[in-house]
């Protein structure tokens, strides 16, 4: 079956933020986003299109509509020179857009490096900030969630904290410092550019259907396979909650078993001091102390609920950042 999109004309009456690769708007008085990169830039008294799908209906990540077009200035914008692969081919919204591959000879192997998967991405900032600074790392985005990286506010906070470097946008995820067809090629560049680690997870806005199989997290199970038959070291941040009310997600969520299924056996970093659940058989115990120290400031934020309400769902993404860090030891 097919969907259709659900577009309304209207005009920029305020523009609220304008942040790199993100400008937050509002078109006739409702909330907006815009991704000047994409349809170019955005003023007030613009005259524009934009998706209103997700708000009409009523998604838990749909609090905005989206800019589809801008009729004012957004119209003959030109690519990017001496490009030719395509970012969403065939659709309404392709675009040429640089490649890595197109300019590095792609080493087979990643040489021991660390990789990070985040199934969530409210899992990344406590994850980075468990690595901790004075490292260059890599975050790469695969779909599973938002497509553009420069949606994520908690990527602005960790690079302007310096616990990342460079953001790379794997196949149809758009806006990232790079661009690379595949979670492979993405993890090649990250080590041909001698970064420490990466950290590899989907973007806002998990898609999910309760189903065993049918989520967006499904898709770091392919990252750790990945980052294990190139040599790497494959983490993964299990999804863990004490406050989420859907039995499917209380305490160890299915959709970290669903993974791990999977992906086979990956490394795992579990809080010290915290009964490892039934569903994980092996695990490495990380002192996880101060925490909330190292956390302080960055956007953390799950199913509306900060480290107050569910510390254990933060406190297990830093362990496996801990871990990782461990591993560069």
């Amino acid at each position: 079956m097919g969907g259709t999109l659900s577009l309304r004309r209207g005009k920029v009456t305020a523009v609220t933020e304008r942040l790199e690769g993100l400008v937050r708007l509002e078109v006739d008085g409702r909330p907006c986003v815009a991704y000047p990169r994409l349809t170019g830039p955005v003023a007030v008294g613009d005259d524009v299109v934009v998706n209103i799908q997700a708000v009409e209906l009523v998604l838990g990540s749909g609090g905005f509509d989206i800019l589809y077009a801008n009729l004012t200035r957004g119209i003959d914008l030109t690519a990017e020179p001496q490009t030719h692969v395509m970012k969403l081919p065939y659709t309404p919204l392709q675009h040429a857009v640089r490649h890595a591959e197109e300019e590095s000879a792609q080493r087979e192997g990643i040489d021991g490096l660390p990789v990070l998967c985040c199934q969530l991405h409210s899992q990344v900032a406590p994850a980075c900030a468990g690595l901790g600074g004075g490292l260059r790392v890599a975050y790469i985005q695969i779909p599973g969630g938002a497509l553009p990286v420069s949606l994520s506010d908690s990527l602005r906070a960790l690079r302007e904290r310096r616990l990342v470097e460079v953001s790379v946008a794997v196949g149809a995820c758009i806006d990232g410092d790079v661009a690379c067809v595949s979670t492979a090629s993405a993890l090649a560049w990250a080590s041909e550019q001698e970064l420490d680690a990466v950290v590899c997870s989907i973007g806002p806005g998990i898609v999910g259907t309760a189903s065993p199989w049918g989520h967006g997290g499904v898709a770091v199970a392919e990252a750790l396979m990945t980052a294990r038959a190139m040599g790497g070291r494959p983490l993964l941040a299990v999804r863990y909650s004490g406050a989420d009310e859907r039995e499917r997600h209380r305490g160890l969520s299915h959709h970290t078993g669903a993974v791990l299924a999977l992906a086979g056996q990956v490394e795992l970093g579990w809080p010290l001091g915290l009964d490892p659940p039934d569903g994980l058989d092996e695990v490495s115990l990380v002192d996880v102390s101060g925490w909330e120290e190292a956390c302080a400031g960055l956007p953390l934020s799950h199913m509306g609920r900060g480290p107050d309400e569910d510390p254990r769902f933060f406190a297990v993404a830093f362990a496996a950042g801990r871990l990782a860090r461990g591993l560069l030891a």
